[in-house]
């Protein structure tokens, strides 16, 4: 196991992350220029990242201006602020005033809202009229409002909080809610502005319990399972830059996105390869699908409204990661500014994943067959009742592969007499349906740039004398050439994927080099299109999305979704129609997960997946991995015999 404070940094990237000693004076100098007092909070302090131009030059040694990019609200006057700090020069360089927006919620906030509402009279009367009495059970969960159009809400900094109670202090609280009870308050002044009661309705009566302390017996037949490698892992890290095998790149961490990986290649042929620049989950949306008062503004923006990297655990050996673990910490700040440091927030090692390729040729009894190995980079983060596990893979054939992993607890309402909306899961207990909508913003640049995006369908060669026994079918491509043409939806039953092209690369064969996007599991909105949720996250009608590079074009629904009506974003930009053929461009990818709950996934949700996949095409001139040794070449237990 190693930190990252034992990681060597003698040369600072102009990607490498902001030190929490940077952090610390970037808020410093805020402080003093701007005399900012007791009233501000910063919702974000990260790395303002160089223009793209400059890193693709850069050159070990030169000159860098080290800059922090902060978000700023005064509650005092419910205004925000973008700045930017350079450290280099220690000064702000630039401050404005962004009207009209809310930033993120912090994690302080949720605390202080819950604690003013719980001294709240109207509150602890609604309470009593329920029966309930003892304020250590009752937990008031801060949600994000949304936007719905409410007059009462536009230019007010509001929680709308959801309310459970406990059977015991230790207990699930998600197991319990109580229904029609929603306190409105005012983050900015920290007070109740009211007190909803829809009605009393009866708590369901299922605890809930899901930690081993309330099991009434555990499996006693586990045996032990070790993953050593004795010799140590086959990567090497550089403060954030990575080198596996043949694999070559850099990681970021912001409090928006979490883990960012920075300019991917490979090496081949005596040269590094690029093949994404940025890489990120840039947005992703929850919506659930059951219209009753006290649910249907339950549409959570999770980066955007929250950001996952603020969100991101702190990871344990043997529990989160297994095997020769490398982790990297995450400096971070909380809302005043102070240096938050989330240890262990990354986890890197290597896991054995089966065949990587074989073939016996029986006439001559020979047998050629490696394991593949994949390097995996990979943070979790907990939204409220929802655990995400975000996944990067890296294999020896030059594939990435992407995987969100899902679990914690399924958000319940108190079951009604008709369960359209949800499932039965416990007792008087409805999970309510609901979708998982992430949205990846892929930079890529396929042996350079520029690149031109393809979409590829099969089709049946119809019947004809060149087709005589009707099997013939083929692939066709098709250039996305301005962006109003590259809003796609998945389609298996065309074989459907993209292609990102490098038209003035070949491979030996003479072909264009290029990268593949495979669909994973998907599917789209059922929310109606005049839906105030599609009018904020209109990113999620289509999979793929295809613009031209913009440095400022970074968020999906716009930089700051939280309360915002709307119409921001991939809908905004591609209105523009510009053109992406032969230029640099970016692929949005949207993949969603549709949860239909399960009696099963209840009290806690064993682990569901989706992801997507990106594979060469055509990017090396044969497979890239004949030269994995046979296992007995590294194991030296000559069990694997090959030709």
């Amino acid at each position: 196991m190693t930190s990252l404070q034992s990681a060597s940094t003698a040369t600072l990237h102009p990607l490498e992350p902001l030190s929490a000693v940077e952090i610390e004076r970037a808020v410093a100098i805020a402080r003093q220029e701007k005399g900012i007092g007791d009233s501000y909070r910063f919702p974000c302090v990260t790395l303002r990242e160089p223009p793209k131009a400059f890193v693709l030059s850069y050159q070990p040694g030169d000159p860098c201006d080290r800059e922090a990019a902060l978000i700023l609200l005064d509650n005092a006057t419910e205004k925000t602020y973008e700045a930017v700090v350079s450290l280099t020069q220690g000064k702000v360089t630039h401050w404005e005033l962004i009207p009209d927006v809310q930033p993120n919620i912090m994690a302080d906030e949720l605390s202080d809202c819950e604690a003013v509402v719980k001294q709240h009279p109207e509150f602890l009367a609604a309470l009593e009229r329920r029966g309930i009495t003892d304020l250590d059970l009752v937990v008031v969960d801060p949600w994000a409002p949304g936007n719905f159009g409410f007059e009462d809400e536009v230019g007010i900094r509001v929680s709308r909080c959801i309310c459970y109670q406990r059977v015991t202090t230790e207990g699930n609280f998600y197991s319990r809610p109580i229904d029609g009870l929603v306190p409105v308050v005012d983050l900015n002044k920290m007070v109740v502005i009211r007190i909803e009661d829809l009605g009393v309705v009866p708590v369901p009566p299922d605890p809930g319990e899901y930690e081993a302390q309330f099991q009434p017996e555990m499996r006693q037949d586990i045996k032990p399972l070790h993953i050593t490698q004795p010799d140590g892992p086959s990567f090497e890290v550089n403060g954030h830059h990575i080198r596996w095998q043949k694999w070559d790149l850099r990681i970021g961490f912001n409090p928006r996105e979490g883990l960012v990986l920075y300019q991917v290649g490979y090496e081949d042929q005596g040269r590094l390869r690029p093949i994404l620049y940025r890489a990120s989950m840039a947005e992703m949306v929850v919506p659930y699908g059951d219209p009753r008062p006290q649910h249907y503004r339950k549409n959570a923006f999770d980066i955007g409204e929250h950001g996952i990297g603020m969100l991101t655990n702190s990871l344990t050996l043997g529990c989160d990661c297994l095997g020769e673990i490398y982790y990297f910490d995450a400096a971070l700040t909380d809302s005043r500014g102070n240096v938050a440091i989330t240890e262990n927030a990354v986890c890197m090692h290597e896991e054995d994943f089966g065949i990587l390729w074989k073939h016996t040729d029986w006439r001559r009894d020979s047998v050629a067959v490696r394991r593949s190995r994949r390097l995996v980079l990979s943070f979790i983060a907990t939204v409220d009742n929802y655990e995400y596990g975000f996944f990067w893979y890296f294999y020896q054939d030059g594939t990435i592969q992407y995987e969100v992993k899902l679990t914690g607890i399924l958000l319940c309402g108190v079951a009604a007499d008709n369960l359209t909306h949800g499932t039965l899961v416990a007792p008087e207990l409805n999970a309510l349906i609901h979708q998982h909508c992430f949205c990846m913003r892929l930079d890529f640049d396929v042996d350079g740039c520029p690149n031109t995006v393809y979409e590829v369908n099969s089709e049946a060669l119809p019947p004809s004398p060149e087709n005589p026994m009707q099997n013939g079918f083929y692939a066709v491509s098709t250039p996305l050439k301005i962006e109003q043409d590259a809003q796609r939806i998945v389609d298996p039953f065309k074989g459907r994927y993209w292609k990102v092209v490098n038209p003035h690369v070949t491979n030996r064969l003479g072909q264009p080099v290029a990268f593949k996007l495979i669909p994973g599991e998907n599917v789209l909105p059922f929310a109606h299109p005049d839906a105030p949720i599609l009018k904020r996250a209109g990113f999620m009608t289509k999979h793929l999305w295809v613009t031209p590079y913009d440095d400022a074009e970074l968020y999906p629904a716009g930089k700051y979704p939280n309360q915002h009506p709307g119409g921001e974003g991939l809908p905004k930009w591609t209105q523009a129609n510009r053109f992406i053929e032969d230029t640099d461009v970016v692929t949005w990818y949207v993949f969603s997960h549709h949860h239909v709950p399960r009696p099963e996934d209840w009290p806690v949700m064993p682990t569901a997946y989706s992801g997507f996949t990106l594979k060469p095409l055509g990017f090396f001139d044969a497979n890239p991995a004949l030269d994995v040794p046979p296992t007995s070449a590294y194991n030296g237990n000559g069990h694997c015999h090959s030709s």
